[in-house]
């Protein structure tokens, strides 16, 4: 069943905008270790920094907290799964209002998706619950 839906949209010249004037010092305060890593190795480094802002709003959105209620920028990090598709991996207060929403019985699943096309970059994330004892593939 699905318990959360986020939807995000971002000109990419906005990050391109702030990355030129804070450098590290918003890539640090925002993003992960793992997204820097992965944003940092790329062509278009500005539209990737841009997908994962809307991965984490989007996130944000499906928790039905925004950015408060203790969910911050770096507790919500876009990772890739072994087939390359992206998700979220939750820590700390995010992590705890995911938990708080899955329903006993049931573990959460994140799916994610991110675009962009120049001078756009968008997300949605769609979280769902799955019975525990689901087989999962």
């Amino acid at each position: 069943m699905i318990i959360g839906i986020g939807s995000d949209l971002i000109d990419i010249r906005r990050i391109e905008a702030t990355l030129a004037r804070f450098g590290t010092r918003f890539t640090d305060r925002v993003f992960t270790t793992v997204e820097q890593a992965k944003s940092d190795g790329r062509t278009l480094r500005a539209a990737s920094y841009a997908k994962r802002w809307a991965a984490k709003e989007a996130c944000s959105k499906a928790l039905g907290t925004g950015l408060r209620m203790g969910v911050a920028w770096r507790e919500m990090g876009v990772v890739n799964r072994p087939s390359g598709q992206p998700t979220m991996v939750l820590t700390g207060g995010a992590a705890e209002r995911l938990a708080a929403m899955t329903p006993p019985g049931f573990v959460a699943r994140i799916d994610l998706t991110m675009t962009d096309d120049a001078p756009l970059a968008q997300a949605f994330v769609v979280i769902s619950a799955w019975p525990q004892d689901w087989p999962r593939r």
